[in-house]
């Protein structure tokens, strides 16, 4: 029976926690444990695990830091990962697991997993309120293949669903680590990295129950009016930051040596200054990145355009 370990990341989360490691304690999946990060939480957060320890002698240990934030805090939990696993899940605080997830992620990756290449499955959610009614499915499925050249300009991953194999926690560690404030989450990160080097798959049947209460560091949403606000939001915040720029050279930094010769060109082309309106558009002609749908594909080539991206 192979391992798995499910890395939970914790923050004041004393509210939902319970619920959340105890659907993980009942997955249909026998060999399952969980390492804790606490974020220096200022509430009940570390008691509670602490009770959950004694109840689940063995399958639940507990790591506590200083408040790093979500990203930070994720990676350490790689760090501390156990070495004998063989799988692993990042994990919410506040979602509830449904008692198929681990043992249908191993299936996949047992189909996909090859010795010393990275694998990992992501999948949809139930969007559920903070009493767990059903808001529908959410995100919408991707209409093509996750690939590295999605992956440079759109996550597309969920991170509380993304279950990976050994190789791919290797991989992240026996490399360089990145600079955190370059990275624009975890999930994404490991996204772009198992797509550079490995397989990616999604699996369309929602996994676990999103829970969404006010308070997610990262919210889901299935109504097109809080879709389109949540884009203009982000547009205003981010502008001239040029995140993904940043991201992208940090991965290039990281892992640039490694790639492939098609996938570095794509990497170079996209961090090549575009100084110009005729450069910009020489790019689009050139580039193979994509977004998933449509409207994505042709907000990206505007974001290119006015030199955002």
């Amino acid at each position: 029976m192979k391992k798995v370990q499910v890395l939970l990341s914790a923050y004041n989360g004393e509210r939902y926690i319970s619920e959340q490691i105890e659907s993980i304690m009942k997955q249909s999946y026998p060999d399952v444990s969980v390492l804790v990060r606490d974020d220096g939480s200022s509430d009940g957060t570390i008691h509670i695990v602490q009770k959950l320890m004694k109840f689940y002698p063995g399958r639940i240990q507990m790591i506590t830091g200083s408040n790093i934030g979500v990203i930070g805090s994720f990676f350490e939990l790689l760090i501390h990962s156990d070495s004998e696993a063989d799988f692993y899940c990042f994990c919410d605080q506040d979602d509830v697991w449904f008692d198929y997830k681990v043992k249908s992620a191993v299936s996949h990756l047992d189909t996909i997993s090859h010795v010393g290449k990275p694998a990992m499955v992501f999948t949809s959610t139930l969007l559920t309120d903070e009493k767990l009614n059903s808001r529908g499915t959410w995100p919408q499925s991707p209409s093509r293949k996750p690939s590295f050249y999605n992956a440079l300009v759109q996550n597309i991953a969920v991170g509380a669903t993304i279950t990976f194999n050994k190789d791919s926690r290797n991989f992240f560690l026996e490399n360089h680590q990145p600079d955190r404030s370059k990275v624009l989450m975890h999930d994404w990160w490991f996204y772009i990295l198992v797509s550079a080097f490995g397989t990616v798959v999604y699996e369309e049947k929602p996994s676990m129950m999103y829970r969404q209460h006010g308070n997610n560091f990262v919210g889901g949403s299935n109504s097109l009016i809080q879709k389109l606000r949540n884009k203009f939001n982000s547009f205003r915040k981010h502008f001239g930051k040029h995140l993904l720029f940043h991201q992208a050279l940090e991965f290039e930094r990281v892992y640039g040596m490694k790639l492939s010769p098609e996938k570095k060109e794509q990497l170079d082309l996209f961090l090549q200054a575009r100084p110009r309106l005729i450069d910009r558009i020489r790019y689009l002609s050139q580039s193979k990145l994509y977004r998933q749908s449509l409207v994505e594909n042709i907000l990206f080539k505007f974001l290119v355009l006015v030199n955002y991206i």
